[in-house]
């Protein structure tokens, strides 16, 4: 089994350790030593509470780190459950997107369909008569017609309008 000798403070310290972890071992030692020169002329008399100093050094900046990681952990958490929100809501305005779409498409037909019986109606009239031979009104017929097909733009228009306003990104 290899051996390391490390240094730390004025005394040396031979360390075990497994095959290939020689370096790894050195390094530790070295961040042993680090703390244990931050004692400076604060040093105890006896060696052994000097090292348990160092340690407490490691330890409180083990500490804080972990306290961040866990700090770190808990944003990654927050911001994986925004982005599946966000997912879930920007999935939810596609299908809405999609529906007003079809709406939109239905809308335009009936339009367009209105239109051409209108222009039927047109054409039928100037061919009627009422009951008792005379001819019917087209100018009344005519305006209950255009005023049909105006409400038919109108909804179109409005479905229209309100596809435009939904937001296309809400990444």
């Amino acid at each position: 089994m290899p051996e390391v000798t490390l240094r730390i403070g004025p005394k040396s310290y031979a360390v075990a350790c497994g095959p290939g972890e020689e370096d790894k071992v050195r390094r530790l030692g070295a961040m042993i030593a680090e703390r244990y020169d931050r004692l400076g002329n604060a040093r105890a008399p006896l060696e052994a509470h000097n090292l348990v100093f160092a340690a407490l050094f490691m330890a409180d900046e083990l500490s804080d780190l972990a306290a961040r990681l866990a700090e770190a952990e808990h944003s990654v958490r927050k911001a994986q459950a925004a982005s599946d929100r966000a997912a879930g809501a920007r999935g939810e305005l596609e299908r809405e997107m999609e529906t007003l779409r079809k709406a939109e498409m239905r809308a335009r037909e009936d339009a367009k369909a209105l239109r051409h019986e209108l222009a039927e109606l047109h054409e039928a009239q100037r061919h009627q008569h009422d009951l008792f031979g005379s001819e019917i009104d087209e100018t009344a017929l005519a305006m209950v017609l255009e005023r049909l097909a105006d409400q038919a733009e109108s909804a179109a228009a409005a479905l229209e309008a309100a596809h435009l306003e939904v937001p296309r990104d809400t990444a």
